[in-house]
């Protein structure tokens, strides 16, 4: 019987997919699951990426791109090119300096972090420790309101810019990866936000996960629209409504007098077989109609994906697990070196499509697969052939 020898590991990523297996060869098991993994069959977490597979570019050719210009306002914050760093949870169980390595590198690129509360490091260490660097911090409600509105307050002293308000999550979606590692936050580390809540333990559990159990005895299943006014009430940071995947909700969230609309569908980690959010973005952006900026993220894996959600109509565009992979390879300079990535791919990719600037980038520049020659007619308003 002839041994198949295993695929010989990058020294030198070339793009997000090898930072991606280098990752998971240096991550231990219960690590890497958690960051991994999505719900259930993980049907979603595979559709968020295969779904921009599926857009294709109509680039247009004789245009000057030898001077190319990515940078964009997006809420009174200008972005070396429209990418933003989502929040994602324990970021030292991939890195020593965990947050506070991923504060320094979006600095360095020029762009805006998004900070969990589920951080390994507080919100003021990560503005101490890179002063003024934008930030939108991500909340749950919590049960305890007193709680939840001590961490907006903390928030905005700190020099946040929006609280991004997760509403995908009145419980914990079922993470497979987590029931059969026993997943923990390992005991030298902690929910550094959370210091005032002195019992963490029952995040340390003999069976199943012990972050699901820990959750639900924190967050607030009966979080409703009522808690978005409440919200508006106690802070003067705009709200990102973050989780939104229909044009319903969305119009719902104008009323509510949101500051942002986020769609998300948590990376794929609640609801399997709901919708990717590439898939998604087009009918909330159209009932926005522009009223208040439309963020997006789960799946982006290429600047050309970055490219075809502005094309759908995302105002910004977020990254969230590829951070992680960076962390875990090379710390600091890993997350520069994917973002730096990233923000070439956007280049050429605007280059090769005649986009000399981000609002050339428009929803004529992308259809749904290489065959819908329909689709195009639609996009430039012309009449559809008669049936024989």
């Amino acid at each position: 019987m002839v041994e198949m020898n295993a695929p010989a590991l990058p020294s030198q990523p070339l793009n997000l997919a090898e930072y991606h297996i280098l990752a998971r060869a240096k991550l231990p098991a219960m690590v890497y699951g958690y960051y991994s993994s999505g719900a259930d069959d993980e049907q979603t977490l595979r559709d968020n990426e295969e779904a921009f597979k599926r857009l294709r570019f109509r680039p247009r050719v004789l245009i000057d791109v030898s001077n190319v210009d990515m940078t964009k306002r997006i809420m009174g914050i200008d972005v070396s090119f429209p990418l933003l760093v989502a929040p994602s949870a324990m970021q030292r169980m991939a890195h020593p300096e965990g947050e506070l390595a991923t504060a320094r590198a979006v600095a360095r690129i020029g762009t805006v972090m998004g900070l969990s509360s589920w951080s390994t490091t507080s919100l003021e260490d990560v503005e101490a420790h890179v002063p003024g660097l934008p930030k939108f911090f991500q909340l749950y409600v919590y049960k305890d309101r007193a709680l939840t509105e001590r961490l907006v307050k903390r928030a905005e002293k700190a020099g946040f810019r929006a609280i991004a308000l997760t509403v995908d999550t009145p419980q914990l979606g079922r993470r497979e990866a987590d029931i059969r590692n026993r997943f923990t936050l390992p005991p030298h580390l902690r929910l550094a936000n959370f210091d005032e809540v002195n019992d963490q333990s029952t995040m340390k559990q003999d069976s199943g996960s012990g972050l699901a159990a820990y959750v639900a005895s924190l967050i607030d299943a009966s979080l409703s629209w009522k808690d978005v006014a409440w919200l508006k009430s106690i802070t003067k940071m705009p709200i990102l409504v973050k989780g939104v995947v229909t044009a319903e909700d969305a119009r719902r969230a104008l009323q509510a007098g949101v500051g942002g609309i986020w769609v998300s569908n948590h990376g794929a980690r609640q609801l399997d077989g709901v919708v990717s959010t590439i898939d998604a973005l087009e009918e909330v952006v159209h009932a926005v109609q522009g009223r208040v900026p439309v963020f997006m993220d789960s799946g982006v894996r290429r600047g050309t994906d970055v490219v075809k959600a502005l094309a759908l109509g995302a105002d910004g565009v977020l990254i969230g697990r590829p951070i992680l992979w960076g962390l875990a390879v090379n710390g600091e300079e890993g997350v520069v070196h994917m973002l730096q990535m990233l923000k070439d791919e956007f280049k050429l990719a605007m280059q090769l499509c005649g986009c000399q600037r981000v609002s050339d980038i428009r929803r004529d520049l992308v259809i749904r697969n290489a065959f819908a020659p329909y689709d195009v007619r639609q996009h430039l308003g012309l009449s559809m052939p008669s049936k024989m």
